[in-house]
């Protein structure tokens, strides 16, 4: 045992967990762990303009690794600033740990008015992560940040949160680290992947489904779709885990037309809410579902076999089952090639959001990674911009919370130092956390934003006029010049009107390995939404939607 301070045993803590960066904005909550993480030496501090970048740029260094990132705010205010990147994080399952500052241990929930109070600041951090709970001293610091991230990787991935007074952080004690704690995982469950491989080893036009939850299993879910010959289908976190140009790979809208037809699907960590709510289901399709969450399988509907466990070994043990079942089937790959013939077609139509999708592919370096804000770029980049590896196109999820973009991308990029990262965001989505290119430039931080101006927000704009008699309101903006405004801040700044000028200046912007931003005035663009949210092509009980914008 060795004495020390809280500050100090969780700063050691969080060393020997491999965390080597901490995202955040200080504050006098968390001064001594700041002095504690300053005398050793050994964390990097990437600190932010707003606690939501922190948090957001927690949440992009964990998508684009797969690794726990943690990030660092003060209570109240700073832990409220940073509440749509943690949620954000619930949502993607993302593996980030939020350390927060509290007010003196005495005075917690008693209502007193101290600095940044908050009632119950752990029963809220509770709805907003898998875990949560509070360091009450130094002796019991490591463990706490032991069970933390072992809950944020176990299981199904999510946030996880820890929070600590401002009189506990200089508080000295005797110190015993810990083991490093394995995650836990559910077990193969041998007989239902048998019984699963009964279900998918008959049918002759079976599909794929992946989301987020098969991310670790690309190798693994390419084997059973190439066994079975099913087609693959993705959709925002799933895009990637079976390579767009894989014949087997087929997008969102070609995926609703093999629905249609579809005699089963092998659904592997996704939700299945698109399919299942909008699409239709009936006693014709038996839908195998594999999560590592118990919760998800029954939602909407019971399946006809329900996998839990996590997806690479499942999908292993299912591949070493399914030749005793499979009774073969002919090649696809016709029938494939002339679904996605009609997609490009239809996408070749959605102009000048092709064009300018295209021009961004051909600047963006093979091992870039995307970053997508809730913007028209960014809807018609989940349909159609292609990604040969998992982790390489990073979406929102279903939060799909508006200004998001920036601040991730910042910590993808700080992640991963060296690989291009592009973020594309709408003028009203990158107006969020604008004032971040200081971070960008503070930390050196090369991410290469674009920034689509329509002076508007656009998606807004187009609902109040096609829904609601164009009664236009609170949806047009007054924005900065962005080309001046990006080099105020010192960061290199470019215009392009037309796609050529974009994919010329995103090839100057990446060739300088520096915080850059290119500024692309748009007009209204014809809506990517009915290739989204498709119509119900089967049978079964209809739910609520909402209409289509």
């Amino acid at each position: 045992m060795q004495r020390m301070t809280t500050a100090e045993a969780t700063v050691e803590a969080l060393l020997r967990h491999g965390i080597d960066t901490l995202y955040c904005l200080p504050g006098v909550h968390n001064d001594q762990l700041f002095d504690a993480i300053h005398r050793d030496g050994k964390l990097r501090v990437i600190h932010a303009r707003h606690e939501q970048t922190a948090g957001y740029m927690a949440l992009g260094a964990a998508l684009a690794t797969g690794k726990p990132q943690v990030f660092s705010v003060v209570p109240g205010p700073g832990l409220l600033n940073a509440g749509a990147a943690l949620l954000t994080a619930y949502g993607m399952g993302a593996p980030v740990l939020a350390l927060v500052g509290q007010i003196p241990q005495f005075a917690i929930d008693q209502g007193h008015g101290h600095l940044h109070e908050i009632r119950d600041q752990l029963g809220l951090l509770r709805h907003l992560t898998k875990h949560a709970a509070r360091i009450k001293g130094a002796a019991e610091a490591p463990e706490r940040v032991a069970e933390a991230i072992r809950a944020a990787l176990s299981n199904r991935q999510q946030p996880v949160a820890l929070e600590c007074a401002i009189d506990v952080w200089g508080h000295t004690g005797a110190v015993e680290f810990p083991d490093i704690l394995p995650p836990e995982t559910p077990p193969v469950d041998s007989v239902m992947v048998e019984r699963a491989a009964e279900i998918l080893g008959k049918p002759q036009r079976p599909l794929i489904v992946v989301g987020g939850g098969a991310l670790g299993a690309a190798a693994e879910v390419r084997a059973v779709a190439e066994m079975l010959e099913a087609p693959v289908v993705s959709f925002r976190r799933g895009r990637g885990i079976m390579p767009t140009d894989h014949p087997l790979a087929v997008s969102f809208p070609t995926g609703h037309r093999l629905w249609q037809t579809a005699d089963a699907v092998l659904a592997i960590g996704t939700r299945l809410y698109w399919e299942q709510s909008w699409w239709g289901v009936d006693d014709g399709l038996k839908i195998v579902r594999l999560d590592i969450d118990p919760e998800e399988p029954p939602r909407f509907r019971t399946p006809a076999c329900a996998l839990i466990g996590d997806a690479a070994p499942t999908l292993r043990a299912l591949l070493d089952a399914l030749p005793a079942h499979d009774a073969g089937r002919p090649s696809r790959a016709a029938e494939i090639a002339g679904h996605q013939a009609w997609f490009a077609e239809r996408m070749s139509r959605l102009e000048p959001q092709n064009g300018l999708l295209q021009a961004m592919r051909a600047a963006l370096p093979e091992d870039g990674i995307l970053v997508e804000d809730v913007t028209q770029l960014g809807f018609a980049a989940r349909l159609a911009w292609p990604v040969d590896a998992p982790r390489k196109f990073l979406s929102a999820g279903y939060m799909d919370n508006l200004g998001w973009g920036y601040g991730t991308a910042l910590g993808v990029k700080a992640a991963c130092p060296d690989r291009p990262v592009l973020a594309i965001a709408g003028d009203g989505g990158f107006m969020y956390q604008a004032g971040e290119l200081a971070t960008a430039v503070r930390h050196n931080i090369a991410v290469v934003v674009v920034v689509f101006d329509d002076g508007a927000f656009g998606n807004v704009r187009r609902i109040q006029a096609q829904q609601y008699g164009n009664r236009l309101i609170a949806s047009d903006l007054a924005n900065p010049d962005f080309v001046a405004f990006a080099k105020s801040f010192g960061v290199a700044a470019f215009r392009a009107t037309t796609p050529e000028e974009l994919e010329r200046a995103l090839k100057q912007a990446f060739a300088l390995n520096a915080p850059a931003l290119v500024h692309v005035p748009v007009g209204e663009m014809p809506s990517p939404w009915d290739m989204m949210l498709l119509p119900r092509v089967r049978a079964g009980e209809d739910v609520a939607r909402p209409r289509l914008p």
